[in-house]
């Protein structure tokens, strides 16, 4: 799969035809940062609170809305205050996985209300291809509210001990991606995707954004079988946004710790596009 890690947030934002790619891209430079912050908490006030003091920090804020207890307007409308207010997107880790008529259901409408809010969702290829096309036919349609403003990330690959996200599953996530590009923006996957061999072919243009998940500078694992990797080494490998939650939101001070991650994952970044990393 192609890969276009080694160039600059700025430039790949340029040539991006994809406009929620082309937003990711710019908001990193501008905020010279990568990081997204996976805020696991279950109430309305600990989740903006946490938005508002780390936001300044921040490209995107991630959440796990269904373990919001008291989930509501007030929650809806406070992340999208603190997003405008400092400049990050939001991604609902929602990890679809069901027939394409429940998903576009649960995605648009529902009791959470995903499509309103969420910049970015993400989804697995576990229930084949039908998902993604339902989903990228509610998104890129001319009647959907906020068409060219969310976008689809695929579930590639999973940090967990044991996890069965690897070979012809993540091959599968890639060729998803490709026939749904216009909706799709890339994967949630440990490394850069250059190294999948699919069917199909990279087209010129094809630049899909990589997220990686537990990131963490102070620990390798937890008892529940979630692995750690570090800023750096994240970077290094080719992820374009690095996702870390307990890791900065539980300690003494999460905004110095998140300014830490920050500057650790913008260094790596640098170092990468320059060629020296």
């Amino acid at each position: 799969m192609a890969s276009k890690s080694y160039l600059s947030y700025a430039k790949r934002a340029e040539q991006h035809p994809n406009r929620v790619a082309k937003r990711l891209f710019n908001t990193a430079e501008a905020k010279k940062s990568n990081i997204v912050i996976s805020a696991d908490l279950t109430t309305t006030k600990e989740l903006l609170h946490l938005a508002d003091s780390l936001g300044p920090y921040i490209a995107l804020f991630k959440t796990h809305i269904d373990i919001v207890t008291d989930f509501g307007s007030e929650t809806v409308d406070g992340l999208k205050s603190l997003a405008a207010k400092h400049n990050f997107m939001i991604f609902e880790d929602r990890k679809f996985v069901d027939i394409g008529n429940t998903v576009q259901m649960q995605y648009h409408g529902g009791a959470l209300r995903i499509s309103e809010w969420a910049h970015v969702v993400n989804a697995s290829g576990l229930a084949g291809d039908g998902i993604v096309e339902a989903l990228a036919k509610t998104g890129t349609s001319d009647t959907f509210e906020y068409k060219g403003e969310r976008g689809l990330l695929m579930l590639a690959e999973m940090t967990t001990k044991g996890s069965l996200a690897t070979g012809p599953y993540t091959q599968t996530c890639v060729e998803s991606a490709r026939k749904h590009k216009d909706f799709v923006i890339g994967f949630v996957a440990n490394q850069a995707m250059n190294g999948i061999e699919t069917v199909s072919s990279p087209s010129d243009d094809e630049d899909f954004v990589v997220f990686t998940t537990g990131v963490n500078r102070a620990t390798k694992g937890d008892p529940l079988g979630q692995q750690y990797q570090t800023p750096r080494k994240a970077i290094a490998g080719g992820s374009d946004f690095i996702i870390s939650g307990r890791g900065i939101y539980a300690t003494d001070d999460p905004v110095e710790t998140v300014k830490v991650y920050r500057e650790e994952g913008w260094e790596a970044y640098l170092s990468r596009v320059s060629g020296s990393g």
